[in-house]
Parts: C-alpha cells; structure tokens; sequence
C-alpha cells in the first residue's frame, strides 16, 4: 500500500522507496529469524509441559527484538546517504530515500516489538489476538496513507515522509491490541524477571536461522537485481522492479504464512515424540503451498497489465513493458519457492537448524545471486527475472535431498 501511494507522488519516489527497501528488509529479516526460534522454543517447552521455560523463551524475545530495533534505528540512519549513494547519484532519488528512512528507522523498535509479539502469541496459539492486532494494524495503516501522503482534511501533505509515519504508528495498535491478553484470566504468557542467557540467544537464532534467511532473500534479491538493472536500464528498471518486488512482497508473505503457521504444531509434534504427525503437516503445508501458487500465478497472469498501472502514475510505456515481462516471468518460481519455504519451517521446528539453513542460504543467497549474475549476462531483462525461479528450482532439488536424509531418533 505504501508503494501504490508512493507511485502516485513521482517515479523518482519510488525508485527511492524500491533502494531503502532492502534495509527494511534486513532489519525485519533478524526480527523474523530471531522471533520464529523463540517461537519454535516457546512451541517446544509448551509441549513438554515446561511453562517456565517457556515464560522465559519469550521475555527474552521481547527484550532482544527491543535492543535490536535500537541498535538498527541507530545505524540505519547513519549509513543511509552512503548507502543509496553506492547506486545512484540523482540527489532527488537521495532526498527522498533518506526522508523515508529517516522516519521508519526511527521508529525500528516499536516494529521489531510488534514482529515479536506476533510471533509470542503464535507459539501459544492466540490466534484470535494476533489477527486482530495485524488486521487492526494493517488497515490503520491503509487509511493514514492518503492522509498524510496527500495532506487529506487538516493534516498537511507529507510525501513521502507520510508513508514512513502510517507505516511507523500502525504497531503501535497492534501492540496495544496483543497487551490486553496480560490482563485476562485466560493468560497464557508471561514476562518473567531472567538475566539475560547468551545459551538462549544462540538457541534461538540456531532454530530461527531458516525463518532469517528467508526473509533475508527478499534483501539480498532486491540489492542484486537493483545493482543488475540499473546497469541495464537504469532508473526506469529499478521502478520497473519496485513494481515486482511489492507483488512479490505479498507473495512470500502469504507463503511465509503457511510455514509460520505450521511451524508451532510440527514443534509441538516434535516435542511429543510424533514425527508422523510432523511429517504428515510437511505434506499438508506443501500441497497448500502449490495450490496457492496455481492461483496466485492465474491472478498475475490474467491481471498483469492491471497490477502494473497501479504503481505507474506517470504511464511510462517502457516501465509498464519491463514490468509486464518481469511479473510474468518472476512468478513461476512461487511454484519451488513454496514448498522450499515450507520445508524449511519444517527442518527448523524438529530442530534440524543445519539443514533448514543449507536450504534458506541456498535459495536466499548462493543460488539467487549466481543465477541472477549468469542469466542477466546471457539474456539482459529476461535473465535478471528468470533467475528467481532458476534459483528456487535449484533449492528445491536440494531440499528434497535434505528431507530424505535419515535423522537420528530424538531421546
């Protein structure tokens, strides 16, 4: 919803929004990856009977989801000017990224607590709270995005600025709505005085390694074909790509979701001893995953010109042609990236962290960058969209592989 708002105001706007992107994504990558091994920890101790140590799992995830949104709200801010510069010099394109971070940055751990808290209430099944907390967030969201935007009512016209701060405030509900469940008799979390334990961190960035990773492709994807396109044509490519990029943002999100939320029952299984159960949710979660793909590649397929126009205000016939090819092009790979998303989740939640990182190193850096390196040389436009779904084959060749290794019996 931010980049359909910000498409409006200019194409220079969202080519900066499409180059801080990244960023955000890294960010949001470690909060991800360090609050799916919470919630793994959390699902775990729950199934062994172990309240205590589940209490504890989960304060110190609030408390290192914090200290991590201070440290990057500190460094993000500072870095930004060099960094937008290592991939253009238009001062407009500057201006307007460094204006957006600055905001959304600031704001980095009121949103790392959110993810956080989304991730606590999931581990012990409070579906209820969280959906309303993101729902309530999200449409918070979409409606302070035109008004600050465009300065709708009394509120003056922010630009670009007013993207960060709709982003920025949304949280805060969402935090507010996940805190009343402190305050029911039904209560199933608590936050616990605990100094904090290294163990701990390590135990859960071990099993929250697939969940970073995996967010972290989305960073490493953006950053190389940034670099890609705009050598082979220039801004207009990289608008062309923040096109994509948004589409395909919604995209993992809505497979990222199948393997969130089958990640606390394989845990639980695990935790109990029942690997069938276990495997029978993997086979659950990756029929769900390609029946998923089906539609979601009939949608692009059918409405791809539709989906482009949203986001070109300025009708570029030669962004809407680069965008038409990538979005027909990219979205193949949703058919192997599903199920290597799934079964990452899964090599995570019966604790197998070596594997489910072998497969979200695969497909988040090693495979993409090589690919998208050979095939932009081979083929230019072409071969910069066809590496995503090159890549996610290749992962799932080794996934596959990975999940038919013998795993030692859990004592």
């Amino acid at each position: 919803v931010d980049s359909f708002f910000v498409a409006q105001i200019s194409e220079q706007a969202m080519t900066a929004l499409s180059l801080v992107y990244p960023v955000q994504n890294m960010i949001n990558a470690i909060a991800i990856g360090f609050g799916v091994g919470i919630n793994a920890l959390i699902a775990l101790y729950s199934g062994a009977g172990d309240r205590c140590r589940a209490d504890t799992a989960a304060t110190h995830g609030l408390v290192f989801s914090i200290l991590h949104g201070l440290i990057a709200a500190v460094v993000c801010i500072a870095m930004m000017p060099g960094f937008l510069r290592l991939f253009t010099g238009d001062e407009a394109v500057i201006a307007l990224g460094v204006r957006y971070s600055s905001i959304a940055f600031f704001f980095s751990p009121v949103i790392m607590a959110e993810l956080c808290f989304e991730k606590l209430f999931q581990a012990v099944g409070r579906m209820n709270e969280t959906m309303a907390a993101l729902l309530c967030g999200s449409i918070t969201n979409i409606i302070l995005d035109p008004v600050l935007i465009f300065g709708l009512g009394p509120f003056p016209m922010l630009g670009i600025s007013g993207a960060a701060l709709a982003t920025a405030i949304s949280p805060v509900l969402s935090i507010a709505i996940c805190s009343r469940h402190f305050f029911q008799k039904s209560n199933t979390l608590t936050f616990v005085r605990q100094a904090p334990s290294a163990r701990l961190l390590v135990q859960s960035c071990q099993l929250g390694i697939s969940g970073f990773v995996g967010e972290l492709s989305s960073a490493v994807t953006t950053t190389v074909f940034n670099f890609l396109l705009l050598r082979l044509a220039g801004n207009v490519g990289v608008a062309a790509y923040g096109v994509v990029a948004n589409f395909a943002l919604v995209a993992t999100a809505i497979f990222n979701g199948v393997a969130q939320g089958a990640q606390p029952l394989i845990s639980q299984c695990y935790g109990k001893n029942e690997m069938t159960g276990a495997k029978k949710l993997l086979l659950l979660g990756c029929g769900t995953a390609l029946a998923l793909a089906a539609v979601l590649y009939g949608a692009v397929f059918g409405f791809t010109d539709t989906f482009v126009a949203l986001f070109n205000s300025e009708n570029s016939a030669l962004m809407a042609e680069y965008a038409h090819s990538g979005m027909r092009i990219y979205f193949l790979g949703y058919f192997f990236a599903g199920c290597n998303i799934v079964a990452a989740g899964y090599l995570g939640a019966v604790n197998r962290p070596t594997e489910a990182t072998i497969t979200s190193v695969s497909r988040g850096v090693a495979a993409i960058v090589t690919c998208s390196l050979i095939l932009s040389a081979l083929f230019g436009m072409n071969g910069v969209w066809s590496a995503f779904p090159a890549a996610e084959a290749i992962t799932l060749a080794l996934t596959v592989f990975l999940l038919k290794r013998p795993q030692s019996v859990r004592s």
